[in-house]
């Protein structure tokens, strides 16, 4: 495997562990260019992947950005894989019905949208705004993305002021599934 597939951290810096990601990468490559029924990996996959930190490994940030064009990529395969089996209109009535599964925890009242944290959490005021501007992209057509779904980023807070972060990431992980798909 090669050494250079990403730009590596220093000796002294954490870094994502070398043989894993690129092992990773090599079987993302097979699976995405493999026959429809003969691919073992999806785009929720690309998504799910972590890898262990380590001394003078490969850079977080070009390896989180080469996962986040290889998670489109995923999807905009599967998007056409769909659409050639079912039609754009089928495409569509899928996404909208996988949307329609956003739309409860938006119509709750700020503050109230998510479980309560035990002990450190993301802040309710910062995950509270971002629900808001996907309101907003919902009923108004606001400028929203995946990538800023991606990178949102929350102050810690405790207890009542903070909401639990595993039921935060699995919510906007949905969300950045429907923006995805229509991108």
């Amino acid at each position: 495997m090669s050494e250079d597939m990403f730009p590596r951290e220093g000796k002294f810096s954490d870094g994502y562990e070398i043989e894993a990601v690129e092992e990773f990468f090599t079987r993302a490559r097979a699976s995405y260019e493999a026959d429809a029924g003969e691919r073992t990996m999806t785009d929720q996959d690309v998504r799910n992947v972590a890898f262990e930190q380590v001394r003078g490994g490969y850079r977080f940030s070009a390896v989180d950005a080469a996962l986040d064009r290889l998670e489109v990529a995923f999807v905009k395969r599967r998007r056409a894989d769909f659409i050639a089996a079912n039609g754009q209109d089928a495409w569509m009535d899928h996404i909208a019905e996988l949307a329609k599964t956003l739309y409860p925890r938006l119509q709750r009242p700020a503050g109230e949208r998510f479980a309560n944290a035990e002990g450190t959490g993301y802040a309710k005021a910062d995950v509270d705004q971002l629900m808001e501007t996907l309101v907003s992209y919902f009923d108004d057509g606001a400028e929203l993305t995946s990538h800023d779904i991606r990178q949102a980023d929350f102050a810690s807070a405790r207890g009542e002021k903070a909401y639990s972060e595993n039921v935060v990431d699995t919510y906007l992980d949905r969300v950045a599934e429907v923006l995805l798909a229509v991108e």
